[in-house]
């Protein structure tokens, strides 16, 4: 995303992506399963949240927002700071 918009009609689990967060992202945050940010760093707003929410968080990833698309699969590992482009599971 980036501007803040709803995701009303969204199902199942999702991970943001956008270029920034302020406290205008909480109530997408909350329904996240995880975050990664342009923008940011260990003591951003959107990691302070995300780590509120107990959910990871991946922040300072260049050009995240053209890069990762809806739909595509993600493994984020807030840990180590890692984004993983992962393959859709076979359907069948």
């Amino acid at each position: 995303m980036t501007q803040l918009e709803s995701l009303d009609g969204q199902e199942g689990p999702f991970i943001l992506v956008v270029p920034y967060t302020d406290a205008g992202w909480a109530p997408l945050l909350a329904r996240a399963q995880g975050l990664i940010a342009e923008v940011g760093g260990r003591l951003s707003h959107g990691t302070i949240i995300a780590r509120e929410y107990g959910i990871p968080a991946v922040m300072d990833v260049t050009n995240a927002t053209r890069r990762l698309h809806t739909g595509q699969w993600v493994r984020i590992d807030g840990q180590k700071g890692t984004v993983e482009v992962l393959e859709p599971p076979a359907k069948g």
